[in-house]
């Protein structure tokens, strides 16, 4: 398809933008500090799974581009062009980074670079820690291969001894068990640190001093493996044997890419390559002295107050602090919860009220991603000792959480509550909760439908919607979700929910011929859309039409944006940007104009070809006037960013978005909006 981005070049362009964060001169020191850990943490997640698949696709050769729209050969040639171009900006913004640490009297220390008294305390604690945690793997010739854990650092080590003979071992840095980060005794006000892989480069000579070495030289190695799932189609196995099956078989999995110290001697890499089966074509990535700079994102805190973000006050929503039920309230009048703006607490508030309530009579709610000590799943538990028939559809297939779901399902299980496991063949993304209660015979019903998950701690960091309604027209509709997601025999039809995979794509598609048609009848006509990520080549097509007939399409997407815009008569009216700010933009919001009617939506789903076709996802339509108007104005709020905004037009791509108007920040301006609004209800 011309006109179109792969999804992994666009997503690397993503990761760009979360660099550009960490040598942004404007962010907090102790912040910059973090997001280059972010962008080497997504950069390990990329290559587990974007380079994984696209690997195991280019070997069905031409039948591939049938199945994903273009080469992946000639994409993975592409993927190592950028990431060279993007490792040296990557180390240009960490030496820039340690020349400002050292402004503020934050110093790195290496093994050889140590005071007496420094060495002596790194020497106990590698005695007292350390020592007796490593077991050296000895690389010999008659070795075929060797399989080491993913994501984890290790040294690569050559022993000269007196013989002239060369030794190699394999020796890991223990980081699961301690800190990165060793801060060292300092005089003069200063704060010193020591990575934990020069702690154990001085220890070296202790674990071989048997051999009585001449020389040793270490090298940091890392390797990233395969991470994607693959469920097989076996029915005589239960769904849930599949992914236990599916995690084991992840421990052993292909690797994909070997970070390794440029600095390496070229024999000893020779001999890695062939142990871990590379072929000239991988990922192989000549590197520093230090790799995993993901576990930045766990740097000391050595940083003065002015150099950390300041406090972020929440705004506590005036309805959930009166006096009365939540249920009625909810009942009486639809509630939009924005976070983290508004505290998460109000959605706990919710189900704890209901898990108490005696009329209440059940519970039902999606979960995909949970806290890692989970309120919710505390609530839910106590709810079901308290007498409430609870449900909790959770998804295994969460990637990377899968662990922790099934350990979540068998506490819930264990505890009363009903647990559903997903559906076979797709992933439950959607974000809902239906709450029933029964009065006098009457049955009621509210329902939470959100853009993110059910997590008190992304709450805190990343931006989301959460609608709270007990509008029957969506009640129903919801009821239905669940039904399908107890019994996924049989195709629901829903009302005024656009659900994943049944609906959303012929409504997506609907909506945005309805402008089409609108704009060519003279109407005034536009597509707001805020999302995470979009890739499906047939909404760009459409949105490409629109725009040549006279739609007006603003797009906001934070992450993956495979459109080309400014490409003459094609797209060179379509305004495209995105934001990385200090909380991560997730809320997902559509408007269309509908000849000056505006329909508004937020939900759980991307226009992303998975999000729309091979996952449960739901998106519901905002029927309140007053909270149509406040979803209107926060996206025309994001719009006007000109300090964190990135262009993705083709002649500023991926360049800071600025104009001539004074310096306009939407997370700030956010909740100012919703600061003044909560004192004027």
């Amino acid at each position: 398809m011309r006109n179109y981005i792969p999804k992994e070049i666009s997503w690397l362009y993503f990761n760009q933008r979360v660099l550009q964060e960490s040598m942004d001169k404007t962010v907090p020191l102790a912040e910059r500090v973090k997001y280059i850990g972010i962008y080497s943490n997504n950069l390990d997640e990329f290559y587990r799974v974007r380079v994984a698949v696209l690997k195991r696709l280019s070997k069905l050769g031409k039948n591939a581009i049938s199945i994903i729209g273009y080469d992946p050969k000639e994409t993975l040639t592409e993927i190592q062009k950028i990431t060279k171009q993007l490792d040296k900006q990557f180390q240009e913004s960490h030496l820039i980074l340690l020349e400002d640490l050292e402004t503020k009297n934050i110093y790195f220390r290496n093994e050889k670079e140590l005071t007496l008294k420094q060495k002596k305390f790194v020497e106990n604690y590698f005695n007292k820690n350390i020592r007796d945690k490593l077991i050296p793997l000895i690389i010999t010739k008659e070795l075929k291969s060797i399989s080491l854990n993913d994501g984890e650092i290790y040294l690569a080590v050559e022993l000269i001894t007196e013989e002239e003979n060369n030794l190699f071992f394999i020796v890991d840095i223990p980081t699961k068990i301690f800190p990165r980060f060793l801060i060292l005794p300092s005089e003069n006000n200063k704060k010193e640190i020591i990575y934990l892989d020069d702690v154990v480069r001085l220890g070296l000579p202790q674990i071989f001093n048997s051999f009585e070495p001449k020389l040793i030289e270490a090298y940091t190695i890392k390797i990233t493996k395969d991470a994607e799932l693959d469920i097989e189609e076996d029915v005589s196995a239960s769904y849930l044997d599949k992914i236990y099956d599916s995690l084991n078989r992840r421990k052993q999995a292909s690797a994909v890419r070997l970070v390794h110290d440029k600095n390496m001697p070229t024999e000893f890499r020779k001999i890695l390559i062939n142990l871990f089966h590379f072929s000239k074509n991988d990922a192989l990535v000549a590197g520093g002295r230090y790799h995993n700079f993901k576990d930045f994102m766990k740097f000391p805190a050595l940083f003065e107050k002015k150099d950390t973000n300041p406090v972020f006050n929440q705004i506590q929503k005036k309805i959930f602090l009166q006096k009365g039920n939540i249920f009625d309230k909810v009942s009486e009048k639809d509630i939009l919860l924005h976070f983290p703006y508004h505290p998460f607490s109000h959605f706990i508030d919710l189900l704890r009220e209901s898990a108490i309530d005696p009329r209440v009579r059940s519970i039902k709610i999606t979960l995909y991603r949970l806290g890692e000590n989970s309120t919710i799943i505390k609530t839910l538990i106590y709810a079901a000792k308290n007498g409430k028939s609870v449900t909790a559809v959770i998804e295994l297939q969460a990637r990377f959480d899968e662990v922790q779901n099934l350990d979540w399902s068998e506490q819930l299980s264990s505890e009363g509550v009903k647990v559903i496991l997903g559906v076979p063949g797709l992933k439950v993304h959607s974000k809902l909760v239906l709450i029933t209660r029964k009065e006098r015979g009457n049955e009621t019903k509210i329902a939470a439908i959100g853009t993110g998950n059910f997590n008190e701690d992304t709450s805190k960091l990343y931006t989301d919607f959460l609608l709270l309604t007990g509008d029957r027209k969506i009640t129903n509709d919801v009821t239905k979700v669940f039904d399908f997601l107890k019994r996924n025999y049989k195709k629901p039809q829903f009302n005024h929910l656009i659900v994943s995979p049944f609906t959303m794509r012929n409504k997506i598609k609907t909506l945005i011929k309805n402008e089409i048609k609108n704009a060519q009848n003279k109407r005034k006509a536009f597509i707001y859309v805020k999302l995470n990520n979009m890739d499906d080549s047939e909404i760009i097509e459409l949105l490409y039409k629109a725009s040549q007939m006279g739609v007006k399409i603003v797009l906001l997407v934070r992450g993956m944006f495979s459109m080309v815009v400014g490409e003459k008569n094609i797209s060179d009216k379509i305004e495209a940007r995105g934001i990385i700010d200090r909380f991560l933009e997730h809320s997902r919001s559509y408007i269309f104009c509908n000849n000056n009617n505006p329909q508004v939506f937020i939900g759980s789903a991307d226009w992303m070809t998975r999000n729309i076709d091979r996952r449960v996802e739901v998106t519901v339509p905002i029927y309140d006037d007053e909270l149509k108007k406040q979803i209107i104005e926060i996206f025309e709020i994001h719009r006007k960013d000109n300090t964190k905004s990135r262009d993705y037009s083709i002649s500023n791509f991926n360049k800071y978005f600025t104009n001539e108007k004074p310096p306009f920040r939407a997370q700030i301006e956010v909740h100012r909006y919703l600061s003044e609004a909560e004192e004027n209800s």
